[in-house]
């Protein structure tokens, strides 16, 4: 099987993380490359965007809750609502109109514009791409229990290598992953498919179609 494309996955007009995606590359390559992008915007930030407190870069109209704790460095963008409880570690870069919300982790992830982590929900050395949604205590683990390098698992193929310690999931655009669900270390989620609540995902996703609880995979259609 062919290296999956970040642009099959995410629109790439819909992140200031553009610059270190390559289009026909696999989308993890950008996660090492985000702690530089994120020092450069720090530098010299983009139009509409200010220093609210050391290290966060924050555009015009966020809603930032006094009750959440923003460690940075970090760039959140226009429109975007970060919630009480929410959490915001190092380098994270979030889009526009995103929310981040009530005991929501974030750490060193990218989440395209619209994307929606509200609820009890962990993002770690991962992607969630333009409108993707996690529902209420999705987790998106980014480190395999033997502490080996995280592999992409392939149907009938063999496993993609990473090379990185610490990958978590790339969660395609319009995606919507249900509560509970868990993705292992090395998930690919594709554009506008769905998880049922309590679901254990691993491996591709194809787009379009419904992962149910016990891990079958049908087409939208049979919604």
């Amino acid at each position: 099987m062919s290296v999956p494309r970040s642009v099959d996955f995410l629109d790439l007009h819909a992140s200031l993380a553009s610059e270190i995606i390559d289009p026909d590359g696999p989308p993890w390559l950008a996660l090492p490359l985000l702690a530089a992008l994120i020092a450069k915007l720090l530098r010299d930030p983009p139009p509409g965007y200010t220093l609210v407190a050391p290290g966060i870069l924050a555009g015009a109209g966020c809603a930032i809750s006094t009750r959440a704790e923003l460690v940075g460095p970090a760039v959140i963008g226009p429109g975007t609502e970060i919630r009480t409880g929410a959490y915001i570690r190092e380098q994270v870069l979030v889009g526009a109109q995103c929310v981040v919300g009530n005991s929501t982790e974030l750490k060193a992830c990218i989440l395209f514009d619209r994307s929606q982590a509200p609820h009890f929900n962990y993002v770690g050395d991962s992607i969630l791409g333009a409108r993707a949604h996690l529902g209420a205590g999705v987790i998106l683990s980014n480190y395999r229990n033997d502490h080996g390098a995280v592999r992409v698992r392939v149907a009938g193929a063999a496993d993609l290598a990473t090379g990185l310690a610490k990958f978590g999931s790339v969660i395609g655009d319009d995606a919507e992953i249900g509560c509970n669900s868990v993705c292992y270390p090395g998930t690919l989620v594709g554009r506008g498919s769905s998880a049922y609540p309590l679901s254990a995902l691993r491996g591709i996703v194809p787009p379009g179609v419904i992962v149910k609880a016990d891990g079958s995979i049908v087409p939208m259609s049979q919604r």
